[in-house]
């Protein structure tokens, strides 16, 4: 069994390292001719990659000629003759000599970042490339006249009705293709809601929160109020002191705080809605889908008896970051309304994708896939926090988590002010966000316990973990405990 110093990669992705890796071992003798190789799965644990990392790996070094395979034997090593080796030998040498110059002019323009713990980004190689490359075809293969039309503006009604059905079976909401309105991307979604209910209203904010949600209503000529968020969530007793008659609310799983909101605080909400004919709650169902413990929680749209709840998911968290497909269940009211406000407008998205995510839904591809992604995650999640709390840096911080969704908070105990902090994690490649950055004003409180004094809050960092490679986590740690100290 061989091995591989992937420190040693710099900018080359590990499969690359492993292609490049594997070629010199086979010139330089390491790999003998016709030597079999270890399998996909086993040479992977050994390294401590995904299993696609070294198919990939496998297969580029069979179309180079470097190796072959023999159907239920495995991978050998081919025989190069001498000529072949010399040619190979200087062509290795040039590929890391110019890794070598690339690493060495990027880091002049570039800052070194060793792990992401900032970007919403996904496990990749989780993602079902076979079986949506498939339904793509499918979809292509069975062209009808509606494939390249525009659509209305709600969405294509196939989609429409896949996501009802999704809906009633992962989150129990009852709701009809009519009220179902797809956009590319959130953005968009609360744009329209805007217009929808008018840009005279004010609308209200978490405060800590997601900036952008702010943003998108002051863009289109909304005024805001930012309403404090408690130990609970959202802070009812503020809201009524405003003259807010919309509120944005991430009552499942709050970002970036984490708090799930419980039953009594969500009453107080609902009730607050239907004090007035006007009010409406938009509730947004980020990431609920990854709840680890306990039984699922259900949206205010269940809970909400009046036509006052506006929800909004997106596909982005549970397939991919780039998959621009969210979605609104709008009351039957509104939906009447925007029927015939927006008529003149089409469907945001292509034709193409809605159908070919109908189907995936239809098949139940996506409710296996979000199954195996809650595994994964829930997988790396305890990976991190296990070895966080296995190691010195348990001595330093304390982690606030309410086993679900993609992130959580860690505050630090450190001599440093939380701006040095944040500047020499940054210094040692860590990439993440401080707790104060998502305040419109920042305060010194506490939205946790008595631990305050020791874990203020500007020095609570966001994690988000779920684009982080399994095998940089143990070097992660060491890097957080390096900067804090």
């Amino acid at each position: 069994m061989f091995t591989c110093d992937f420190s040693k990669k710099g900018t080359m992705t590990f499969c690359d390292f492993l292609i490049e890796s594997i070629k010199s071992k086979i010139i330089d003798g390491t790999l003998s001719p016709n030597e079999k190789l270890p399998s996909k799965r086993t040479l992977a644990s050994h390294l401590g990659v995904s299993v696609i990392t070294v198919q990939n790996a496998y297969s580029e070094l069979i179309s180079q000629g470097y190796i072959f395979s023999i159907e239920k034997k495995g991978f050998f090593v081919t025989e190069l003759t001498k000529e072949i080796k010399a040619l190979s030998s200087t062509s290795s040498k040039q590929y890391y000599k110019k890794e070598k110059r690339i690493k060495k002019t990027n880091s002049k323009s570039k800052e070194k970042i060793f792990i992401d713990l900032k970007s919403n980004s996904i496990g990749w190689e989780k993602f079902p490339f076979s079986i949506w490359s498939k339904i793509m075809r499918k979809v292509l293969n069975s062209p009808h006249a509606n494939l390249l039309k525009s659509q209305p503006l709600q969405g294509t009604l196939e989609l429409r009705e896949a996501i009802c059905k999704h809906l009633k079976s992962f989150k129990n909401i009852e709701a009809v293709p009519e009220q179902i309105v797809v956009g590319a991307g959130t953005e968009m979604l609360y744009s329209f809601v805007v217009h929808l209910l008018g840009n005279e209203k004010i609308y209200a904010v978490e405060n800590p929160g997601y900036k952008k949600i702010a943003q998108i209503f002051e863009m289109n000529g909304a005024n805001i109020e930012h309403i404090p968020i408690d130990k609970n969530g959202l802070n009812i007793e503020a809201l009524k002191k405003t003259n807010a008659s919309v509120v944005h609310a991430t009552p499942s799983h709050h970002f970036p705080t984490g708090i799930v909101m419980p039953v009594k605080r969500r009453m107080e909400l609902l009730f607050w809605a239907q004090e007035k004919n006007d009010r409406y709650i938009i509730e947004d169902d980020y990431d609920s889908e990854f709840r680890f413990t306990g039984k699922p929680i259900l949206p205010l749209l269940c809970t909400s008896k009046n036509e006052n709840v506006i929800y909004i998911n997106s596909f982005s968290k549970t397939l991919s970051p780039s998959f621009r497909i969210s979605y609104m269940v709008l009351p039957k009211k509104l939906s009447e309304k925007f029927n015939s406000k927006f008529n003149f407008c089409s469907c945001t998205v292509n034709s193409f994708e809605q159908y070919a995510l109908a189907d995936f839904i239809k098949e139940e591809h996506y409710s296996k896939h979000i199954i195996r992604m809650k595994n994964y995650y829930r997988n790396l999640r305890n990976e991190l926090i296990f070895k966080i709390e296995n190691s010195e840096l348990k001595n330093f911080v304390k982690i606030h988590e309410e086993n679900s969704g993609l992130h959580f908070l860690i505050s630090i105990n450190s001599k440093f002010s939380g701006k040095t902090l944040e500047m020499r994690l940054k210094k040692n490649g860590i990439k993440i966000s401080a707790l104060k950055d998502f305040f419109y004003e920042f305060k010194e409180f506490s939205i946790f316990s008595e631990d305050s004094k020791n874990f203020p809050i500007d020095k609570t960092f966001v994690v988000n973990y779920s684009g982080i490679e399994k095998q940089k986590i143990p070097k992660t740690v060491e890097l957080i405990l390096e900067s804090i100290r």
